[in-house]
């Protein structure tokens, strides 16, 4: 007897990749021939079809808070404190400084380049006055501290958010190993509820996302309708300039602390291939986490008693790839509604985008969720109509590309750093990194 299928099977049952860029084309295609024909057409066109875009962009925004409140609770719970010493310490000033270098880099080639220029997207009027609005940047840094927790949640305001989910997350991993036994059994029955929690987020993210190749095309056709065919240079043009950035910090951030530390940049590119390769196709850096422990284990020589910390803490935590795209499409959307960022706006950028991609989850897409909180904190919000909500369109519509190459930049920078620690430990295993085999010496005390 064969299965019944429903009457949307052949939709669900689609890649979601394929069928968000089948939307794209299509929203193309369709705005560009809107474009091209009678103004009133494009116009009633625009008018009757923007709620299906305006719902997606709610949908999303709807996730964002409690996306990003139940993942850096889950993640800073996760951080045993017997690791908390030399060995955390070190991992996670590296996971920091490369985080702000990353984003650092990524402003550098949008201000070089400044995708999204000329565009002026049609409705960016009604942004102007948030725009100039942006707190100082020493506003920022005092309200990161919340002086009500419960108000800021109920806000959205996301900086706030992060510095007391962070806080949240360390008092359960202590209190995990109280030695009250009933202190230590609660704090780990909240954390498992905070990881259930955040799993359930991940689960309606997903859900939304089933609806966005029918959001992206909606919002796709609308900014084509009104811009026409000049459109299409803009989105190839940041996608260039993203892509130069993960490059541009691959050979000279990577490669130069690699060398910094003596370790061959060759050797470390050979034996990571295929934890990079794997996650350029998966585009999750948790679904890639077994591949990477293995092969720093076998190719890197790291042991296991310094990767079991740090990998899956570089997954939670260590976005690099993230924060350069977080950085350039803040800057294009700047750009693309006329509105391009001061600098005091992209030290602000820096700021949450860093911090964003400590709580960025490593799934697929989750970055596009994280680029509406880096958004709202220099004033640009995603509201429904709003130009800002059309650049993000923009954005969303290529972000499975853009999300490949930062995936994987991502997983390199959990190893680079990783294998650093464990060489200024004692613990790495050189011979992996020699050109020719050698006998194996042990270096400081390894685990396998």
């Amino acid at each position: 007897m064969s299965e019944k299928k429903g009457m949307f099977d052949w939709y669900f049952k689609t890649n979601l990749l394929t069928r968000i860029m089948v939307g794209l084309v299509a929203g193309c295609i369709v705005g560009i021939l809107l474009g091209f024909g009678n103004p009133a057409t494009s116009m009633a066109f625009v008018d009757h079809t923007k709620i299906f875009g305006d719902i997606f962009i709610r949908l999303l925004k709807m996730i964002v808070v409690p996306v990003i409140f139940f993942s850096l609770i889950g993640g800073a719970a996760s951080i045993a404190p017997s690791r908390l010493g030399r060995v955390g310490v070190k991992i996670i000033a590296f996971y920091m400084a490369t985080s702000a270098a990353s984003v650092a880099v990524g402003l550098f080639f949008a201000n070089l380049l400044q995708p999204g220029s000329g565009m002026n997207i049609i409705g960016a009027e009604a942004v102007k006055g948030k725009v100039a609005e942006a707190p100082s940047l020493s506003t920022i840094f005092l309200n990161i501290i919340p002086t009500n927790p419960a108000e800021s949640l109920a806000k959205g305001d996301v900086l706030p958010i992060i510095f007391f989910a962070m806080l949240f997350g360390l008092a359960i991993s202590f209190s995990k190993e109280s030695e009250d036994a009933t202190v230590a059994k609660g704090a780990q029955s909240l954390f498992e509820l905070v990881n259930a929690a955040a799993e359930t987020m991940y689960k309606i993210v997903r859900g939304i996302m089933q609806y966005a190749p029918i959001g992206v095309f909606f919002l796709i056709a609308m900014v084509f309708a009104q811009q026409g065919a000049k459109a299409l240079g803009p989105l190839l043009y940041v996608t260039v300039t993203v892509y130069l950035a993960f490059i541009a910090l691959t050979i000279i951030g990577y490669g130069g602390l690699l060398a910094v530390y003596r370790l061959g940049v060759v050797k470390f590119f050979k034996g990571a291939n295929e934890a990079l390769i794997t996650a350029f196709v998966t585009r999750s850096s948790n679904g890639t986490l077994p591949v990477t422990m293995r092969v720093s284990e076998e190719k890197l020589g790291v042991p296991r008693t310094i990767s079991s910390f740090t990998l899956p803490l570089g997954a939670t935590i260590n976005m690099n790839g993230t924060a350069i795209y977080l950085g350039v499409c803040a800057m294009f959307i700047g750009y693309a509604t006329g509105h391009p960022l001061s600098l005091e706006q992209q030290m602000i950028v820096v700021t949450t985008s860093t911090l964003a991609a400590i709580g960025t989850a490593g799934v697929p897409g989750a970055g596009a969720i994280m680029l509406l909180m880096v958004l709202e904190s220099v004033g640009m919000k995603v509201e429904a109509g709003s130009a800002v909500a059309a650049a993000y369109a923009m954005i969303l519509g290529i972000d499975a590309l853009l999300d490949m190459g930062r995936t994987c930049l991502n997983v390199g920078g959990d190893m680079v750093c990783t294998a650093i620690v464990a060489k200024t430990e004692g613990e790495l295993d050189l011979s992996k990194w020699e050109d020719s085999p050698t006998p194996l010496i042990p270096v400081g005390e390894r685990a396998y």
